[in-house]
């Protein structure tokens, strides 16, 4: 019998600066069997990243053919494919020819490792971004995981926070691989 996903509840609110973006949202996150609070938390980051009525969680780590999340127009065209970690080199190519954009948020103590091997091949990808959150960011943003979470994210001039109603906060660093800023 398979495990099933772990449902955690997030009232995010998002403060972007950057994007002037000021929202709150009420997310359901399934955690699958195979995931860990630290990947979950990536993904919650990434969605207030990239922040929209429209964006959504894909099935991710389930099913290769849906991002962790995406975004689509109100045809049904896919806006925002969103990978996270190290995804193989065709997903991110073929989500590149499905998508207007594509972000891949790449989290471990050696992003290079990933990158550096796939680089000259998607760095002819007009449509895609590469970044890193810094290994340092993680225990803490995974200490922000809760099944029911109350958290605030604030962004401004590349600065990112997130803090939950317990005292508990995470600085979030990111470096731009791709393109080079």
């Amino acid at each position: 019998m398979a495990i099933k996903s772990t449902v955690y509840k997030a009232e995010l609110e998002i403060v972007d600066m950057d994007r002037h973006y000021y929202a709150a949202h009420r997310l359901t996150l399934a955690c699958h069997s195979s995931e860990t609070e630290e990947r979950l938390m990536v993904r919650l980051l990434a969605f207030a990243l990239n922040a929209h009525e429209r964006l959504e969680f894909g099935k991710g780590i389930s099913d290769s053919d849906e991002p962790d999340l995406w975004q689509k127009d109100l045809t049904g065209e896919i806006e925002l494919w969103v990978e996270l970690g190290h995804p193989d080199e065709r997903v991110v190519s073929r989500a590149c020819g499905r998508s207007r954009q594509v972000v891949v948020y790449t989290y471990s103590a050696s992003p290079d490792r990933w990158w550096e091997p796939v680089r000259a091949r998607l760095g002819r990808e007009r449509n895609l971004a590469v970044w890193s959150i810094a290994a340092s960011s993680l225990p803490d943003l995974a200490g922000l995981a809760d099944r029911t979470m109350n958290l605030q994210c604030s962004i401004q001039d590349g600065e990112i926070w997130l803090r939950d109603g317990q005292g508990r906060s995470a600085q979030v660093i990111m470096e731009r691989l791709f393109p080079a800023s």
